[in-house]
């Protein structure tokens, strides 16, 4: 089984193989975890994931860390909540899933998340906290790994805590 963690700061203060990125589709940066990552990196982030754009929702785009501690950055487009009722349960799952099977392909080991999709794109953080601890625990590309779920905010760490709390 994965080792899960809940770490309460950013996910640029952890050393880590891999650190994802709750990109928006263009992946040119934007508000939040985004441009954080992006601003910290620097400009090469940008001119690296100009040509893997567009991103749709669920799927993965891997750069280059170039700035930060972290090897490489997996970028990852959550679904914008719209009630529910189109998708986005499923969406976000196939956010960690595919950036899980990318992690294992790469034969990496550490992997730091945000909470995808709960800030601007509006996602319930209970909910999605269920879905990403769920899909973590028991993702089969997961059983080697580390898995930290890295949050600023006491509204996504108290989900986050309660979720991973409902699984152990």
């Amino acid at each position: 089984m994965p080792r899960l963690v809940l770490y309460a700061g950013d996910v640029l203060d952890i050393d880590t193989d891999v650190i994802v990125n709750a990109a928006n589709s263009t992946l040119l940066g934007g508000g939040g975890v985004d441009g954080a990552i992006h601003r910290a990196a620097g400009p090469q982030l940008v001119e690296a994931c100009r040509p893997l754009a567009p991103c749709p929702p669920g799927d993965v785009r891997v750069t280059e860390g170039f700035g930060l501690a972290p090897r490489l950055i997996f970028h990852t487009v959550g679904p914008i909540w719209h009630g529910g009722q189109n998708g986005e349960a499923d969406i976000l799952a196939n956010c960690y899933r595919n950036c899980l099977t990318e992690l294992a392909a790469r034969n990496l080991r550490r992997i730091v998340f945000p909470a995808i999709s709960t800030g601007a794109y509006g996602y319930p953080p209970a909910q999605a906290a269920h879905i990403a601890v769920t899909i973590c625990a028991r993702h089969p590309a997961a059983r080697d790994a580390d898995i930290v779920f890295a949050v600023i905010d006491p509204q996504n760490r108290a989900a986050l805590g309660a979720a991973l709390n409902a699984i152990r």
